[in-house]
């Protein structure tokens, strides 16, 4: 029955979500706009995103999820609510939904993502690692007894795990992802142009001329921002070996995150990871040249998943096709 099941990604930057028989039918911003003045919401997804740093003091636009938990319980299942009624109004039955939830969240914070999705409408919910959910999306053999690893770079958390048996064998988090990626950015423009820019013409920059490894034939781009000295506009030229140097703190954290994986790994589990690489998923994978800086780093050859954006919110939905074979990872969430 269409509908029947959802899986949900419920990210620090997008919300994407799966239907069985219909694939990825939304993917929107994790963003939301209230009126301060009645505490009403306003706009949900890409219309709260667009009014972002351009609101008057009687609007706050938030993003109720940060670094992949739940900051703000109140809007996240109001954010829900409107995305799971915007597909369900056909329904005749409320849906079973699985969300992810990022590797080691605490008890707390799993049953803040559970009852949101239920008060938000589903019939029952059920919660996911992101890494397991994410190796799901990418096809990966996750069910034979042989090391998998998945390296999910996402908007708020980057997580590297090893996966055999439908379960996650050793695993590891650190809260720097793509939105760090922006951060970074942002101030080195500042720091060196004294140029104060936004985080939407940072992600700008990222997307546009960002790369993890310097380039062979640089790429440059204008910026428009704030002079920090006279507080006027202005406009200044950025290269992506600017933008290399910006990322390279962030990518140093992440690649010590999947280096302490690889060492915790049982030795079995290494030789099959050592013969079939690793695999990249999540949004933040998709930034120039990061999976060859990974292979540097590590030695092992890094692959990029197809669609790693929407890797984990399908791996959601799959999961529910094999939930007597998942019970046990996913009752440990």
């Amino acid at each position: 029955m269409f509908g029947k099941q959802i899986g949900i990604d419920l990210g620090t930057v997008n919300v994407i979500i799966y239907v069985r028989g219909k694939g990825i039918v939304l993917n929107e911003p994790s963003v939301v706009a209230i009126s301060l003045v009645d505490n009403r919401i306003l706009a949900v997804g890409n219309e709260a995103r667009a009014m972002l740093g351009r609101t008057p003091e009687t609007i706050e636009v938030s993003r109720p999820m940060r670094d992949g938990v739940i900051a703000d319980y109140v809007v996240t299942e109001n954010m829900l609510r409107y995305f799971i009624s915007k597909l369900c109004r056909r329904f005749e039955r409320r849906p079973e939904v699985m969300l992810s939830v990022p590797v080691g969240v605490t008890s707390v914070e799993s049953r803040a993502v559970r009852d949101a999705a239920i008060q938000a409408g589903a019939r029952v919910a059920y919660l996911i690692p992101e890494p397991l959910a994410a190796a799901l999306g990418a096809d990966m053999p996750v069910g034979t007894p042989s090391g998998n690893m998945i390296v999910n770079i996402g908007g708020g958390a980057s997580e590297a795990a090893v996966i055999s048996m439908f379960g996650i064998v050793v695993s590891s988090s650190v809260r720097v992802a793509g939105n760090k990626f922006d951060e970074a950015i942002a101030a080195y423009v500042r720091r060196k142009y004294n140029l104060m820019i936004g985080e939407q013409t940072a992600e700008q920059l990222k997307i546009a001329i960002g790369s993890a490894l310097p380039l062979e034939e640089p790429l440059t781009m204008e910026v428009r921002g704030r002079d920090q000295v006279t507080g006027l506009p202005r406009i200044a030229t950025v290269n992506s070996s600017e933008i290399t140097d910006a990322l390279a703190e962030p990518l140093a954290s992440i690649s010590a995150t999947v280096k302490s994986v690889l060492e915790k790994t049982p030795p079995e589990l290494v030789a099959d990871i050592i013969d079939r690489g690793m695999v990249m998923t999540g949004g933040g994978a998709l930034l120039r040249n990061i999976d060859r800086y990974l292979t540097q780093e590590t030695g092992i050859p890094c692959h990029l998943a197809e669609n790693p954006m929407l890797c984990t919110a399908l791996g959601a939905g799959r999961a529910l096709q094999h939930l007597p074979l998942l019970r046990r990872s996913l009752e440990a969430t």
